[in-house]
């Protein structure tokens, strides 16, 4: 059964277990030098690449289109290249260029650390799941050549919960991990997304307060814990706090099991 051992942990995939390192080595190999020369530092648009890119795919979702992050990478580097001041961005990048940039989305591997991570936590008594909004293919791709090793009955892709109709941060989509292992003692969340962590950890306490007693609320709801490898800086003004934060993937693991001893 899913849910028998008594302490679970579910990690956000893309930005946590594998970094974006491929896709900003590519920017920088096609295009480092020509922003450096029009004073745009390359991993700044980089970010504001994926960000806003991201962003563009879940306003598309919640208008009823049903699009995929890595189709409509590519388009949108023209639009971010004008918006920094580039006059002519289809001639500064080429649709050449611009390919495969965005290709490299594709070829992401793991972030440094996620190995002896898991160990830690397999070894501490945790079962390991992994969460994603990306697609089943494209993520368990990423980790198979990784290394990274998550059972196939482990890997809840959103597009499969609820029809699609749900995707992080819903709630309904850590609704659905939480019933995955109802009678566990301990159930985390892990990621190096502040508003992935946070929403995961307010979920059980939000989501319940009206059909369950006070109580018990505690006991249905995520623990969460954040990385900083990739945003830094947690924002707690905005977020709130996560049980654990920690520097690197390892000491996050580390942080976990002792919170939980």
């Amino acid at each position: 059964m899913a849910g028998e051992k008594k302490k679970h942990i579910v990690f956000d995939i893309v930005g946590t277990c594998v970094s974006y390192g491929a896709f900003f080595d590519a920017l920088e190999e096609r295009l480092g030098d020509k922003l450096r020369s029009h004073g745009i530092p390359p991993r700044m648009l980089g970010m504001i690449w994926l960000a806003d890119t991201e962003r563009e795919c879940m306003f598309l979702k919640a208008s009823g289109r049903s699009v995929r992050f890595v189709e409509i990478l590519k388009p949108f580097i023209y639009r971010f290249l004008a918006m920094s001041g580039i006059q002519n961005p289809r001639s500064f990048c080429s649709d050449e260029d611009a390919e495969y940039i965005a290709s490299s989305y594709r070829r992401l591997r793991a972030r440094s650390g996620v190995h002896e991570c898991m160990e830690k936590l397999r070894q501490a008594g945790f079962e390991v799941w992994a969460c994603t909004s990306g697609d089943r293919v494209r993520v368990q791709t990423y980790l198979a050549e990784s290394g990274i090793e998550i059972p196939d009955d482990r890997f809840v892709p959103c597009e499969e919960i609820h029809g699609g109709a749900v995707t992080k941060p819903q709630p309904g989509v850590y609704e659905f991990m939480l019933s995955k292992f109802p009678d566990a003692e301990e159930k985390w969340f892990a990621a190096c997304h502040m508003w992935d962590a946070t929403a995961a950890r307010k979920c059980g306490y939000v989501c319940r307060v009206f059909v369950m007693m006070t109580v018990l609320l505690c006991l249905n709801s995520f623990k969460a814990a954040w990385c900083s490898a990739w945003e830094k800086e947690p924002v707690t003004e905005a977020f709130g706090e996560v049980e654990v934060m920690a520097d690197d993937l390892a000491t996050m693991a580390d942080k976990i099991v002792a919170a939980s001893a």
